[in-house]
């Protein structure tokens, strides 16, 4: 990129109010180093503490979902996944956002589609309860925690959580935003 269309990158970002992003491959490491700096960042802000909770959890899951999901890994270990995926978060209308994008296999697009949809139209009641039922139910099959991560960003968002599927040419690319 040369440096023209790197300002013109900053210049978009400053335009959208984006705090913080992050875009390359990911490991523990990485998502607890951004975690320290958006923690540093939020403890500077005016956001109620519930807000600065909310905002730095549906962060966190969103990290670990690129860590754990993305179709795109450097490394071929579990132990020490590296995943490429992007990560970014903004201010709008008084609110944060939060939006996580990673390559996924074209194969899971209907299933992880399956497990979103219902969270857009289920009020805040109903998620806690699912969250709660799925706490004392088993772990779902394939999924490398409680599956609790949807539930988790659906759960403290304060507007329906908006997500895309878009092909590129080998993979499928996934777009999840939260608003806190």
């Amino acid at each position: 990129m040369g440096l023209a269309a790197f300002h013109r990158f900053q210049d978009l970002a400053r335009e959208q109010n984006v705090v913080f992003y992050y875009t390359g491959y990911f490991s523990q490491a990485v998502v607890t180093a951004m975690g320290d700096a958006l923690r540093q960042r939020l403890n500077r802000s005016d956001a109620a503490n519930v807000t600065r909770r909310k905002l730095f959890s549906v962060f966190m899951e969103m990290a670990q979902n690129v860590v754990h999901y993305s179709a795109d890994p450097l490394t071929e270990s579990d132990d020490h996944e590296l995943r490429r995926g992007a990560l970014w978060v903004g201010e709008s209308d008084g609110h944060f956002y939060v939006v996580c994008a990673n390559p996924i296999e074209r194969d899971k697009v209907a299933r992880m589609q399956d497990k979103l949809e219902p969270l857009r139209t289920m009020t805040n009641a109903d998620i806690k309860a699912l969250y709660k039922e799925k706490l004392r139910a088993d772990g779902e099959a394939g999924s490398k925690g409680a599956g609790l991560g949807f539930l988790t960003v659906a759960r403290d968002a304060c507007e329906p959580i908006e997500f895309d599927f878009v092909d590129d040419d080998t993979s499928t690319l996934f777009y999840l935003k939260a608003t806190i």
